[in-house]
């Protein structure tokens, strides 16, 4: 049996909005689009956009600021996040150097502009 593989379904008020914006602020890829449901990937690892269902209170996007971090590790954090910021996003915390127990970690953040927190850091902690 092949191992289990988690991702994130994002729910977004504009699905559209949110695949052009994902598309253009981190560089992903498209990889289907149903209308209001979309699979995107960013360096192999798959994620979702689902838009507001207003039928259904399991699937409303955050008002104001979500519990949840999407982590993405890249050999440039620095880099996607002025990416990202140009694009629009607000910018969490500066990418900084954190002493690890495994050595150095940059690592920074920003929200997406509709309400998802991403961290973004080096390749470090997956070493």
């Amino acid at each position: 049996m092949p191992e289990p593989v988690i991702s994130v379904m994002l729910i977004v008020p504009d699905a559209d909005a949110a695949v052009a914006w994902y598309k253009t602020a981190l560089g992903a890829t498209e990889l289907w689009n149903l209308g209001g449901v979309a699979g995107l990937s960013l360096g192999g690892a798959a994620f979702f956009v689902h838009q507001v269902n207003p039928d259904n209170p399991a699937e409303t996007a955050p008002d104001g600021v979500t519990s949840v971090r999407i982590e993405v590790f890249t050999d440039d954090p620095d880099g996607l996040v002025v990416r990202a910021i140009t694009a629009g996003a607000v910018q969490r915390s500066a990418v900084v150097d954190h002493q690890m127990p495994w050595g150095t970690h940059r690592q920074g953040g920003f929200t997406d502009p509709f309400g998802h927190n991403w961290s973004v850091g080096d390749r470090s902690p997956l070493r």
